[in-house]
């Protein structure tokens, strides 16, 4: 095993590496920019070295400077974390040629899944199944109109070097295509520095599930089951569950024996997810895999018992498997909420700004892997995720419930957080239905803009008479309301009341 071990990340994901470094005696080095000096990870390692002005080129993305401060450090070993250089090949190898060990795959396997078309054609050889489209490349607008003429539409453009919902366009008519593939391509390009896109079947309401792989260097491979990953916002997720609500053992182990023949193809070892789409008829197709530990891992840990981290080191120690697949056990539910500081208010921009004050959620079930402590100033930037919460329960309903508990106990100050947004989503009867898919969000967003409406046409108008009953009733609710923001206060608790709850209220006083 390591004595010491360099993590070229920040924030939560870099807490969390830390921790694990300490569960197995090793010494943890952090790396900063000057934004990062006082940031919570720098004061956890044993080391710290400054790396670079806080623009990510500038510093955690700058190969040779990570590099020299393992050099000064004596460790042996670096973690890329998720994110910044994690699936990078040239990192993995200028790793490997500096002597020394990258926790993580390969750089051929993350060369070879790294891009989306080589994924689709690996898949292919290994008998599983993708969604229709292009396995290569599209040369041009030509290309991609008479491509999508044969798949059929709507269709999906999808960047070829990337995920994350950039360079992502779903097409619907041909006329819509040229302008469409013009901006994923542009798109493409200023995030990944490659333009290149494909074409994939559009599949209307899928589910996105992904599932877990862990692999050694000695040719032993398991699954760790399946994670629900449809809730998302602009392609990005935000709240992921272990399992899925379809709760199906052999949709389980079907989808489990594809990723892990999808993952032998690739010569993988470490950990790894491979991401699939479900459809209306449980059918399911490949998407993509990402070849580095994912930020919704604590869900699949809290149901498997299986330390995610902890095994990606000891596999790049060249250490074995200790579990097997027939080990493997999925035990009660776990649900994860990705705290960002947005303002859901306004369209969830950026909330940068001094955490004033700071209470985290606990209690039974509960887990919040955070980055970040009161006084603290989150920096405009780097990803506005400042904690992943998860709960755990003996089923979905209950591990929901400790949820919305965790959730009323976290309270940020000074800046604003998607902590409500949660609450409105998880008090959502589809949600708690498990009825999901990718376009959840959007109709939700649809839902509620009808109830406003609706509200707007019930509520009597100004000039209209009220009876002194309807004035009392009135009265009692505007006392009922102003109490529940105000006793929160005194006690430290948020008192940022989504516009959804409040048009709920104002519902109930109209019908009154």
């Amino acid at each position: 095993m390591f004595q010491k071990l360099l993590i070229a990340n920040r924030g939560e994901i870099a807490v969390r590496i830390i921790r694990a470094c300490r569960d197995l005696g090793i010494s943890p080095v952090a790396v900063f920019s000057s934004a990062d000096r006082q940031a919570l990870h720098v004061q956890l390692a044993d080391e710290a070295y400054f790396i670079g002005e806080p623009p990510a080129v500038q510093s955690y993305l700058v190969i040779e400077t990570i590099l020299d401060a393992a050099r000064k450090s004596g460790a042996e070993a670096i973690h890329p974390g998720y994110g910044f250089l994690s699936e990078r090949a040239e990192f993995a190898r200028a790793v490997e040629d500096a002597g020394l060990v990258f926790i993580g795959p390969s750089a051929d396997s993350i060369e070879l899944m790294g891009s989306k078309t080589n994924a689709r054609e690996a898949a292919l050889k290994a008998g599983a199944p993708i969604v229709p489209g292009t396995a290569n490349k599209l040369a041009d607008t030509a290309d991609a109109s008479d491509t999508a003429s044969k798949v059929g539409y709507p269709v999906m453009l999808k960047a070829s070097a990337g995920g994350g919902g950039k360079g992502m366009r779903i097409v619907r008519t041909a006329a819509e295509l040229p302008s469409a593939f013009e901006t994923a391509s542009a798109e493409a390009q200023a995030a990944f520095g490659d333009p290149s896109v494909y074409i994939e079947k559009y599949i209307e309401r899928p589910r996105h599930i992904e599932i877990q792989v862990v692999a050694d260097k000695h040719g032993n491979i398991i699954h760790l089951g399946e994670r629900e990953c449809s809730i998302q916002r602009r392609h990005q997720k935000v709240i992921e569950e272990c399992p899925s609500p379809l709760n199906d053992p052999q949709l389980r182990a079907k989808m489990g024996k594809a990723a892990v023949n999808i993952a032998k193809a690739a010569n993988y070892y470490s950990v790894g997810t491979l991401e699939f789409l479900v459809d209306a008829q449980r059918d399911f197709y490949f998407l993509e895999m990402n070849t580095r530990l994912q930020v919704e891992h604590p869900v699949t840990e809290l149901v498997t018992g299986v330390d995610l981290v902890r095994e990606q080191i000891r596999i790049a120690a060249g250490e074995a498997l200790t579990i097997k697949q027939e080990d493997v056990q999925w035990q009660g539910h776990a649900v994860e909420c990705r705290v960002y500081a947005e303002d859901p208010e306004k369209n969830f921009l950026p909330s940068p700004g001094k955490i004033t004050k700071l209470r985290t959620p606990s209690g039974p079930g509960v887990r919040d892997d955070s980055g970040v402590y009161e006084g603290w100033e989150v920096p405009l930037f780097y990803d506005p995720m400042i904690s992943k919460l998860a709960t755990y329960g003996a089923n979905r309903e209950e591990a929901i419930n400790r949820m919305q508990r965790a959730l009323r106990e976290y309270y940020v100050g000074g800046i604003r957080t998607t902590i409500p947004f949660f609450q409105d989503i998880l008090s959502d009867d589809e949600f708690r239905q498990g009825e999901i898919d990718t376009g959840f969000i959007a109709r939700y967003f649809e839902r509620r803009a009808v109830q406003r409406r609706q509200l707007q046409n019930e509520l009597p108008d100004a000039e209209d008479v009220l009876s002194n009953e309807e004035i009392a009733a009135a009265l009692v609710a505007a006392f009922d309301f102003a109490r529940q923001q105000i006793t929160p206060l005194a006690n430290g608790m948020s008192t940022q009341t989504s516009k959804w709850k409040v048009a709920g209220r104002r519902a109930t006083l109209g019908n009154r």
